[in-house]
């Protein structure tokens, strides 16, 4: 009587049976199968949602026990219901089934009969076997997904986790088997909690350490009751979900029912954490902390060195007349490379704080007061008109040559007919070089067009995106002045002026953003101004 041993396995847990513990449908037809064969059932392996096409046959348990045994001489024959529930890999499965035949075990499925290697057809039809299975793993995988990122953009839940400001509600409905059906929803009080983690990011230039802590310190907690970490602030602010969107595939539909957030917003918080992720040697448009009282701390350079400026309060003790002591302190920007002679720089070692941010904060000021005159429509509208003008004068420049070339190629085949009649001074060849390089100066124009083309319409679709730019740029303008807190206050600056350099002398040198630069005709890109006497 020769010894069985049986294999039995499924992709996921839902198609176990609970109830008996095991996989019924495989053993009964295994059982079936040996009892007319005449062959005696020893040891079944179970294997109960393992993926035969995602986990390699090393990090299975039941194909490594089978193995050992196996080597043991413990069975003489491996039965399946199918050959694909020992895999569906099909550059590992084929040679797995291979490996127990060398072995001397007879593998057997109940509905394609037993694997045998006697010929080079064999190992073909084995291979091919299990290329199929392969396959078929890929398409289910590709028609799942599919489906999962339809649902998704239809506004269904498709299970996982649920962020923070949603909840579950039960809709009524029932799936295929009969279980309830689920929808997200905004929870009001977690969605207030997402939008001030938002608003204390982009306002008061908040960091993932400082905005964790400050939940904590003031009783929030995650889904699960936990405290808020780090990597789940960033993750939140990451999320693309509190825009509306369940799916992040392209033209995804925005469910406005599930919307916490606004595009602007969430595009800003992105870029600040964008901002902040960089390296130290690339420039830095953010200001990586707002927790410091000095509004320019971590967004000024030297202007010699080029190094950062780092703050440190210098602290002089005097001595009255009646012999108390009086310590002053006062704030300064200092050269890290100078302090620290990690090179030849030739500027100042320190500079007052409040003199430097006097110099700065007049500029900001100027800039702000000359944009609350400017009517909004009107600027938008005269950058635009100015751009296509632009545009349409280089057009017009390319068009003329396109006509010119046009025109000199034509020539230049007419004078092809001539010279093969013998009635042209120029020889075919040298017509046709020259014939070629026409063609290729036209070729160059037309792709010039073509790119023109497409910046007009890109700047077309990008006036939309330029509005809300505006009134955001707008709103840091009524909303700076000197009662606003020094966090808030320090966001703009930095978002605002893109690089500060300060000289020896106090001459400053200040850059401004060029996403608003658009805005402020009255400013050059770089400017230097010098020190306000005190």
């Amino acid at each position: 009587m020769e010894m069985v041993y049986t294999l039995y396995r499924v992709s996921t847990k839902q198609q176990v049976d609970k109830t008996k513990d095991d996989i019924p449908m495989q053993r009964e037809a295994c059982h079936e199968f040996a009892e007319k064969m005449g062959w005696t059932i020893g040891k079944e392996f179970l294997e109960k949602g393992v993926s035969g096409f995602k986990v390699s046959a090393e990090n299975r348990d039941a194909i490594q026990d089978l193995k050992a045994a196996a080597l043991n001489k413990e069975f003489d024959i491996l039965l399946v219901f199918m050959f694909d529930r020992i895999g569906r890999i099909d550059d590992e499965t084929p040679f797995i089934v291979e490996w127990f035949v060398k072995q001397g075990i007879r593998v057997w499925s109940v509905n394609e009969g037993e694997q045998r290697f006697e010929s080079h057809v064999d190992k073909l039809m084995n291979y091919i076997r299990f290329w199929q299975a392969s396959g078929e793993s890929e398409k289910t995988s590709m028609r799942i997904k599919t489906r999962m990122q339809q649902l998704k953009s239809e506004g269904c839940y498709t299970g996982g986790h649920v962020p923070l400001g949603y909840q579950l509600v039960n809709t009524g409905r029932l799936n295929k088997k009969g279980k309830p059906v689920h929808d997200l929803a905004i929870d009001p009080v977690e969605a207030d909690i997402v939008r001030d983690m938002f608003s204390k990011t982009m306002v008061e230039g908040y960091g993932s350490f400082r905005l964790a802590s400050y939940l904590n310190e003031n009783g929030c907690t995650t889904h699960n009751g936990t405290k808020f970490q780090c990597n789940t602030v960033i993750r939140i602010l990451k999320n693309r979900v509190y825009c509306g969107y369940l799916s992040n595939v392209e033209n995804a539909p925005r469910l406005k029912e599930l919307q916490i957030i606004d595009d602007d917003t969430f595009e800003s918080v992105q870029r600040i954490l964008e901002q902040r992720a960089i390296t130290s040697d690339v420039r830095r448009e953010v200001a990586l902390n707002t927790k410091t009282k000095l509004l320019l701390s971590g967004i000024m350079y030297c202007g010699h060195c080029g190094g950062a400026l780092s703050t440190m309060n210098h602290n002089e003790k005097h001595t009255r007349k009646d012999g108390t002591v009086v310590t002053k302190s006062e704030p300064r920007y200092v050269c890290y490379h100078k302090n620290r002679r990690l090179c030849h720089c030739d500027g100042q070692t320190a500079y007052l704080v409040h003199r430097v941010d006097a110099i700065v904060l007049e500029v900001v000021n100027k800039m702000f007061k000359s944009i609350k005159d400017s009517p909004d429509e009107a600027v938008l509208k005269k950058n635009f008109d100015n751009d296509m003008r632009c545009y349409k004068a280089k057009k017009t420049k390319l068009n003329l040559e396109l006509s010119k070339q046009q025109n000199q190629l034509d020539r230049l085949e007419d004078e092809v007919a001539a010279s093969l009649t013998g009635d042209s001074q120029y020889s075919p060849e040298i017509l046709s070089r020259s014939i070629k390089k026409v063609e290729e100066k036209i070729a160059e124009i037309k792709e010039k067009l073509d790119t023109l083309d497409n910046e007009m319409n890109g700047k077309k679709r990008s006036i939309e995106k330029v509005k809300p730019m505006y009134d955001r740029f707008k709103g840091w303008a009524e909303e700076f002045n000197e009662n606003i807190p020094m966090e808030r206050k320090k966001m703009i600056v930095s978002q605002v002026l893109s690089r500060i350099e300060v000289f020896k002398g106090y001459d400053v040198k200040i850059e401004l953003n060029m996403e608003y630069k658009q805005f402020c005709e009255d400013f050059e890109n770089a400017f230097t101004t010098s020190a306000i006497d005190e």
